[in-house]
């Protein structure tokens, strides 16, 4: 998979871009806030319809069309998976609500046909890497989560979906659970939510617990060659709800080892979390929440048994955030059959020699790369002249010739 041509409206400090893609290896030179962030934001926006910097889809608009009754951006990415030609479209489009404020929708066309956001979330995959992103292992479990629900949802279309109607019977039966406490009421109202909630649940927990072994066996290689076989990462995954509990009898212990869960059906796992709910009904009306399930899932990263959640140096968690990467990438393609887009946002600048080289290696076997620096400098001269080289300057793009 290679984007050949993105088209940027009103996104960012983007007022108008038009710019064909090289196939390989693309350098965005710029001083900071020209724009050279934004440009992979789109590109990674059109694969997850997720941003990494905004909570709101309306903070993407350009700030100068916002001013207008009616404002809209564009993204436009066409592009090649497998032998054909593709065209995706989004418009994010902001008029008023009748009432002196605004409002947002969205439109996504593939190919020219309006279609549901969640069924085109994977058409078009990225990998993005930025220095901000070491949140993934220094916060909380919610940067995780979201994480593996990015990966996820590249890989598998029918996850988004589960996990945006899992989200949504989550905030019904917790508004339900409330009522029950404050008001009263028959329980058994709660049925049809845990039936709802157990068989969207089900469907994301098989999906992690698969996704978290085998993106470990990816990033276990990357982190061998990173560290020169000096550490060994392990990924765990904690499910709040967890199918297989410990042995009746056994003290459950945090013990830090992967856990084989395979071979569970969604069904298996379903009746058993609808079992698991009932037996919470009372606690949970109590506490006006639903305290189990994949929204309070967990997945902790490990290096030479070291929890770096917790305990990890800056250095080490660089070194497995980059591990994580590398790996998600190998996993897409396993996935998918086609390489994503690799995004890295002055990746380099954070890196050792022997990591750097290590990843400017790899970038060879990709089949589209796209860099930002403020530092050419920070590529060697025999990998520059492979590259495409374009100059970010206050919202517009410009290439550079080969001696500049």
């Amino acid at each position: 998979m290679h984007l050949t041509h993105l088209s940027l409206t009103n996104f960012r400090l983007f007022s108008r871009l038009d710019m064909d893609v090289p196939r390989r290896i693309l350098l965005l030179m710029g001083d900071n806030a020209q724009g050279k962030t934004s440009l992979l934001e789109a590109i990674y926006y059109m694969a997850t319809f997720s941003s990494f910097h905004t909570q709101s889809d309306r903070q993407l608009l350009n700030f100068i069309a916002t001013r207008e009754s009616l404002s809209v951006a564009r993204l436009v990415a066409q592009y090649r998976r497998g032998e054909r030609a593709h065209r995706l479209e989004i418009r994010l489009i902001q008029d008023s609500n009748g009432n002196g404020g605004a409002r947002l929708r969205k439109e996504v066309l593939l190919d020219g046909v309006k279609t549901p956001a969640f069924q085109v979330i994977g058409h078009l995959n990225a990998v993005i890497f930025l220095p901000q992103m070491t949140g993934i292992l220094e916060d909380g479990p919610e940067e995780r989560r979201r994480y593996l629900n990015l990966a996820i949802s590249q890989s598998q279309p029918a996850y988004t979906r589960a996990l945006s109607e899992y989200n949504q019977a989550l905030t019904q039966r917790n508004a339900l659970l409330k009522l029950l406490y404050e008001r009263g009421g028959d329980t058994s109202q709660l049925d049809y939510w845990d039936e709802i909630l157990a068989a969207h649940g089900a469907i994301l927990i098989g999906a992690r617990i698969e996704a978290v072994q085998e993106l470990e066996q990816f990033a276990m290689g990357v982190h061998e060659r990173l560290t020169g076989a000096t550490e060994v990462i392990r990924l765990i995954y904690q499910p709040s709800y967890d199918p297989l509990p410990p042995p009746q009898g056994q003290i459950s212990l945090p013990m830090q080892v992967q856990i084989q869960r395979n071979g569970l059906t969604a069904e298996k796992v379903k009746q058993g979390f609808i079992t698991r709910l009932a037996s919470l009904r009372q606690e949970e009306i109590a506490r006006g929440v639903t305290t189990i399930g994949p929204h309070r899932d967990e997945m902790r990263v490990l290096c030479n048994g070291i929890d770096l959640t917790d305990y990890g140096s800056r250095g080490q968690i660089r070194t497995a955030l980059l591990s994580l990467k590398m790996a998600e990438v190998e996993w897409l393609k396993a996935k998918t059959g086609e390489w994503p887009i690799l995004l890295l946002d002055e990746t380099l600048a954070e890196l050792d020699t022997r990591r750097r080289a290590y990843l400017l290696e790899y970038l060879v076997n990709v089949e589209q790369a796209i860099l930002t620096t403020t530092d050419m400098n920070l590529f060697p001269s025999d990998f520059r002249s492979k590259c495409e080289r374009w100059q970010v300057v206050s919202g517009s793009v410009e290439k550079l010739k080969n001696e500049e």
